[in-house]
Formats: C-alpha cells, sequence, structure tokens
C-alpha cells in the first residue's frame, strides 16, 4: 500500500445528510456514544499492553541473550523518546484522519512489532522494531481525544475522560499477570507472540466497532444533543472542513497556556515516572522492605491513580465549572505535603506509608488526566488532537528523565536528590497553574468551532 493510498484510506468519512429528528438523534446517540466509548477503552488498554510488553518479558531476555541492564535501558528510552515524538506527529495527523481507521492501524502495527521482536535475537534489530513500536504508540491517544471532544460535551467530558484514563491502569494491571505468566510457562518469544497477536485481533474489532464524529453519521454537534432547549436541530454540525496545517499549528503553537500546559505535563511526567520506576527500589534499600512489598507499593500507588482520575474528572466539571487548572494546583498543595512525609519517614508504619504512597498516586494521576483534556480543551476543536499530542510529547520526555538522569542523581546526591528532583518538579508545576489561574479571566478557554445553517 503505497503512502497515498494510505492516507486515502486514514481520511476523514463524508458528512451525512443531517437527521433533524429529535427522537432518533437522541436514539442514536445514546447508541454510539456507548459503543464508541467502550470501543476506545479497550483498543487503549491494548496500545498499554504492547507498549509494556517488553518491560516484564525483560528479566528472562537478559538471561536469555546475555544483555546488560544499559542495554536494555537503552531500548526502553528509546520507546519513550520514538512514543514522545509519535505524540505530536499522531495528533496532527489523527485532526486530519478518521479515528475509526487510525487507531484500528497503530494498533495493528504495535501488535505487528511486537510479534516480530520475538523473532528476533539482534540486540539493534530489537532497537529497530521498538522505535518502530513507539512510533506507533503515538496513535493510540489521540483518536480517543477526537472522539472524547465530538462525542462528549465539555460540561461532562472531565468525567468520560477521567474515566477513559483508567484504561491504563487496566493495562497495567493485566500485563505483569499475563505477559509474565506466558514468559515463565513458555519463553519470553511466546510473551511477545501472544501480545502481538491478540493486539492484531483487537484491531480488527476497533475496525468494526469505531465510527467517525458524529456528523459523518447525520447527527447534530453533541452541544445541540445535550441541550434539551434546543427542539428545532436544523442545523449542520460544526463545518468539518479541516485546518490548513499552517493554521493548525498556530492554532497550538499561539496558545500561551498550552505551552504552560506541556511545560507542566513534562514535570507531572517526572514525578509519576519516578515515583513508579524507583520508589521500589527506594522502600528496598532505605526502609528495608522485602522485594515483594516495595513493588507492592506501585500497586498502591495504581490503584489511588485510577481513583484520582475518575475523580479528576468528575469534580472538574462538577465543582469546578471545567476550570481544570484550579483542581490541578489543588493537586499540587496535597502532594507538596504528601512526598515530603514519605521523604521524612513521618509514619513508620508500613501499612501508614502505603496509605501515603496511594494517595500520591491520586494526587499525581488528577493533574495527568486534565493535562491532556484541558489543552484539548484550549484550541479549535479541529485542533484537539495536535494539541493533546504536543502536550503528550513533553511528557514523554519528562518520563525519560527519569531513566538515566535520575540514576545518575541518585548515584551522586542519594535519595536525598531523587526527593529534591521531585519536589522541584512539584513547585514548577505550581508555579504554571498559578500563573494560568491568574490569567484566566482574560482568556477565552475554548474555542468553539463555527457552526452553519443547514443548506436550504
Amino acid at each position: 500500500m503505497g503512502l497515498k493510498k494510505l492516507l486515502n484510506f486514514l481520511s476523514s468519512a463524508p458528512e451525512k445528510k443531517p437527521i433533524t429528528n429529535r427522537k432518533e438523534v437522541e436514539k442514536k446517540y445514546q447508541y454510539w456514544r456507548f459503543r464508541i466509548f467502550y470501543s476506545i477503552y479497550i483498543g487503549y488498554v491494548f496500545f498499554y499492553f504492547t507498549r509494556k510488553s517488553f518491560t516484564f518479558a525483560m528479566p528472562l531476555i537478559a538471561e536469555d541473550l546475555n544483555l546488560s541492564m544499559s542495554e536494555l535501558g537503552l531500548i526502553g528510552t528509546a520507546l519513550y523518546l520514538s512514543y514522545g515524538f509519535s505524540k505530536v506527529i499522531g495528533g496532527v495527523l489523527s485532526d486530519y484522519a478518521n479515528p475509526q481507521y487510525f487507531m484500528a492501524f497503530g494498533l495493528f502495527m504495535t501488535g505487528v512489532s511486537n510479534f516480530f521482536f520475538g523473532l528476533v535475537d539482534s540486540y539493534w534489530l530489537f532497537f529497530a522494531i521498538w522505535v518502530f513500536n513507539g512510533f506507533f504508540q503515538g496513535w493510540g491517544w489521540p483518536p480517543c481525544t477526537k472522539q472524547l471532544t465530538y462525542w462528549f460535551a465539555k460540561q461532562e467530558r472531565g468525567w468520560w475522560w477521567g474515566i477513559k484514563s483508567t484504561s491504563h491502569n487496566v493495562g497495567g494491571a493485566l500485563i505483569p499477570l499475563i505477559i509474565a505468566g506466558v514468559a515463565g510457562s513458555y519463553g519470553w518469544r511466546y510473551s511477545m507472540f501472544f501480545a502481538g497477536g491478540i493486539s492484531i485481533f483487537i484491531s480488527l474489532i476497533l475496525l468494526n466497532r469505531l465510527r467517525d464524529v458524529p456528523s459523518s453519521m447525520g447527527l447534530p454537534p453533541v452541544e445541540a444533543y445535550k441541550d434539551p432547549k434546543k427542539k428545532d436541530l436544523n442545523l449542520i454540525s460544526p463545518v468539518r472542513k479541516s485546518l490548513p496545517f499552517k493554521t493548525l499549528v498556530k492554532e497550538v503553537l499561539n496558545k500561551p497556556f498550552v505551552w504552560y500546559l506541556s511545560l507542566s505535563y513534562l514535570f507531572i511526567y517526572i514525578i509519576r515516572t519516578a515515583c513508579n520506576d524507583w520508589l521500589p527500589l527506594y522502600l528496598m534499600k532505605e526502609r528495608g522492605y522485602t522485594m515483594i512489598l516495595a513493588a507492592s507499593s506501585i500497586t498502591w500507588f495504581e490503584i489511588g491513580g485510577l481513583f484520582g482520575m475518575v475523580v479528576a474528572g468528575w469534580c472538574s466539571d462538577r465543582f469546578f465549572s471545567g476550570k481544570r487548572a484550579l483542581y490541578m494546583i489543588y493537586c499540587t498543595l496535597a502532594l507538596g505535603l504528601l512526598i515530603p512525609m514519605l521523604w521524612y519517614q513521618v509514619f513508620m508504619n508500613q501499612y501508614l506509608e502505603m496509605s501515603i504512597i496511594g494517595l500520591i498516586g491520586f494526587f499525581i494521576f488528577g493533574p495527568q488526566v486534565l493535562v491532556g483534556l484541558y489543552a484539548a480543551e484550549l484550541v479549535d476543536q479541529r485542533a484537539a488532537c495536535s494539541a493533546n499530542g504536543f502536550a503528550g510529547m513533553f511528557a514523554y520526555f519528562g518520563a525519560a528523565i527519569t531513566g538515566y538522569p535520575m540514576g545518575k542523581i541518585i548515584d551522586f546526591w542519594g535519595w536525598t536528590g531523587f526527593f529534591y528532583a521531585l519536589i522541584f518538579s512539584l513547585f514548577i508545576c505550581f508555579i504554571l497553574y498559578f500563573i494560568m489561574i491568574s490569567q484566566s479571566r482574560s482568556f477565552q478557554f475554548e474555542t468553539k468551532m463555527p457552526i452553519e445553517p443547514s443548506p436550504s
């Protein structure tokens, strides 16, 4: 398939004649919102599945092929960097694409990369395949952004976005159970075959289940559907003509708040990924925890994060009227208390410390989920995926910093340096959110797309 044919295949579906019967619109919206939501949820679980499969097969890969920890770590860093760049590329492409095909194709290619990873023995082939995988990982979240932006109105979007974001946690919970289980029983190659094969299968389900935005099905914009006062639906959906590329880039890069959010995302991911990757080692080395107990801290961290994402979305809708930065600054204040409590070992009880780690997960995953949502809401709806992808690029640069650079900080300054890095990152987030709140009165939060009357 040539590049031109591929782009034509992925392009947005044409608009259909608008449906003006209110009951028919409500019936179709209720059905398709549910179907599209569970489809993108399941789909993203398996994007995460194919992203983290290597992590849990890594000990057996190292033993089988005699690879060093630094060699394995370089593969992981390469994934983060290629995924970070792909978030931008995937975001821009997704603004012009049909999410039905875009997400399915991306998952199909990540499945293929996992499958081929299990076939090779060369270190540099491992490296190249995992960079390839990282590129198509960036095709997962942008179509989810597009579906959530077009099928769910702003006043409810935080709740649905929060629920959708728990797919990370579901995927993260399934991976160690399944991949480690298959690898332990049949070898690491079969674990990669399994991850690849099931993801290819799920991609075919996505192709069947998903659809493009509402106007491609003759439906009015979701704001009209959610507003019961609008009895007359004799209007066309928001203008679907894609923004010219230069206009799209300006729409994202000329918004100061998008830059503030993106920079904050980098530091949010430093805190989140550092906790995820380094806390078990800290608890073993400094607190005398067993390996199993230290590893269970991440379970508490993820459980706290799961609830934190849902509550963040719901609270920012219900109590903060969509003012996401206000909720995020409260989260940074809470983390400003919790992280030093863990550092200074305020509670010498292991169960209380696990509770603190769970609360840290709760308050760090809240801003994490809201940054991407907020970035998408700040721009023209037709640039939502690009804005989300731009912010996401910064996030995975932050994740990359927690690998080799964070290791060097710990080598030079010990765990004091580790906690100083977390507190510094938290301080930067607080400053950025404070600036946003102070400037928000003069800023238009969401650029709405024009709505034109239907042609007579």
